[in-house]
């Protein structure tokens, strides 16, 4: 029986190879960055061939690396930012458009007009979601709007459309020549073209968006004993392997962290901040702005569902001081910098840059810095930098209470701003709870891992695959409830600052 497991994590701003042992720990991995694209205010893009070239590249160097053979692994994960859309000809395998990435606004006025219809809530029911910018329908409704070929390519059926994770799945497995176009039941519900309940392609919701369902994918398990199909031997892997695992990234950093009991929640820092609560069987509608999204479905079992506060800008918001402001010449430095202050000096930064969402789903607003004296640094600007990241997650945990009625008891954490030992002690000290992380951080690339392992029997069930999960380290709350209180206080009256900023027209 082969050692490994391999996964592909697909991510906003890079692509990586990770390959896991049966323990869960990780082998090896090598990851690169792709350049992020945007040609105007509130556009962001990606090339999907790329990633594409980006993905094999990894791929192979791993398993060079580790001087593996494609029998040395027993199946592949893929896991993706989720909701980032790309339309591509079935017939050359040439992208109709670069990628439209999660962040991307252009398609307000698209929400704001199914909104202002009542159809808005037609989606809530069927999909789980408000219309909002964030989801690929929009997106997909764009392309065929304002790409020349597009509505006609579709159509005739040539012109098909996934997210990241069917884009790869379908060049792993040929491409032209015979690739599958399958999704996952994950990435499928964040389209606002998914009803949650019967776990397909729903005729009204393609119909406010004039979507041919032909387009779509076919929508499988996230964890498919059936697999999706094989690697190419003449692939990055260099043989075929089992394709059998699909999760957007949330999900699959939700089932990474072993979360598979309703009541259980984790909370993922990486380009936004993505909090997901498992709900188990049942499907909890949100009325404190969360999404409702299936967390997962592994074979032919019922799905899981979850509640999730998605939050837009986070460590990118730690990019933006790097690349637009200067401040800090690396990630790391913020850490120092932050740290230099005991406090923001009253300072709040709310890093609104794609509008605000959950709980809020405002895209009128826009990023502010208030409260700014003569007396504030940039050293006073990282540190509420790193507190903002920590205020929206509890603006998402307070509107998870409150939907699910479940108290917080410790926060789970992963992504790579658990790195930053500040942030996460900020994070406890704001929430009030302990916040822990797990040995094995990369979780997103371990949950994609799972899925393909449990499909293929490599792991025999979920309970065994808890028994792997260990804490690397715990930060326990500092804060008086007086300070939290007041900073949370603060960090409200701030966020309303942000608020009207832009005229979304319908």
């Amino acid at each position: 029986m082969p050692d490994f497991v391999g996964a592909v994590d697909q991510g906003t701003t890079s692509t990586r190879f990770m390959v896991f042992d049966h323990s869960g720990n990780e082998v090896g991995k090598h990851q690169l960055e792709h350049e992020q694209i945007l040609p105007r205010a509130g556009w962001v893009e990606h090339n999907p061939l790329e990633i594409w070239e980006r993905t094999q590249t990894v791929i192979a160097s791993t398993m060079a690396t580790l001087r593996l053979q494609a029998e040395d692994l027993e199946a592949l994960g893929i896991t993706n930012q989720r909701e980032t859309t790309v339309v591509w000809n079935r017939r050359t395998g040439r992208p109709l458009y670069n990628a439209i990435v999660w962040q991307d606004t252009r398609t307000d006025r698209i929400a704001q007009a199914l909104e202002s219809s009542g159809r808005g809530e037609v989606i809530r029911r069927k999909a789980g979601i408000p219309p909002a910018a964030y989801f690929s329908a929009g997106k997909i409704q764009w392309i065929l709007e304002n790409v020349d070929g597009a509505r006609q390519a579709a159509e005739a059926g040539d012109a098909i459309f996934g997210n990241t994770d069917t884009w790869l799945l379908w060049n792993l497995t040929g491409g032209v020549r015979g690739g599958v176009h399958v999704t996952d039941v994950t990435n499928a519900s964040r389209t606002m073209l998914m009803d949650l309940e019967t776990l397909d392609w729903d005729a009204e919701l393609l119909g406010f968006f004039d979507i041919p369902r032909e387009m779509l994918p076919q929508i499988r398990p996230s964890s498919d004993p059936r697999f999706y199909g094989h690697t190419l031997a003449g692939g990055p892997v260099g043989g075929e392997i089992p394709l059998a695992g699909d999760l957007g990234d949330q999900q699959a950093a939700t089932v990474g962290q072993v979360c598979f009991g309703a009541g259980e929640g984790k909370n993922t820092y990486g380009t936004g901040n993505f909090m997901l609560l498992n709900t188990g069987e049942d499907i909890v509608r949100s009325s404190s702005g969360l999404l409702t999204t299936v967390c997962y479905q592994l074979g032919e079992d019922k799905p899981v569902y979850a509640l999730e506060g998605s939050i837009a800008v986070t460590g990118s918001a730690v990019q933006w001081l790097r690349d637009q402001l200067g401040i800090i010449s690396g990630a790391g430095e913020i850490e120092r910098l932050a740290g230099s202050v005991q406090d923001t000096g009253g300072m709040y930064f709310v890093p609104a840059f794609s509008g605000l969402f959950a709980p809020y789903w405002r895209a009128d607003a826009r990023g502010a810095i208030v409260g700014l004296s003569r007396y504030n640094t940039n050293a006073h600007l990282a540190r509420a930098t790193l507190e903002a990241i920590c205020y929206q997650t509890r603006d998402v945990s307070d509107a998870m209470e409150k939907d699910s009625g479940v108290v917080l008891e410790t926060l789970k954490v992963d992504g790579g701003v658990t790195a930053n030992g500040l942030a996460m002690q900020l994070q406890a000290d704001i929430l009030g709870v302990p916040v822990s992380k797990p040995v094995v951080a990369e979780t997103t690339a371990l949950g994609a891992a799972y899925a393909a392992g449990l499909a293929t029997g490599f792991w025999k069930s979920t309970e065994e695959l808890r028994q792997n999960w260990n804490e690397d380290r715990r930060w326990e709350p500092q804060w008086s409830e007086e300070q939290r209180r007041d900073g949370y206080a603060g960090w409200q009256k701030a966020v309303r600052r942000t608020l009207d900023w832009v005229d979304v027209e319908e």
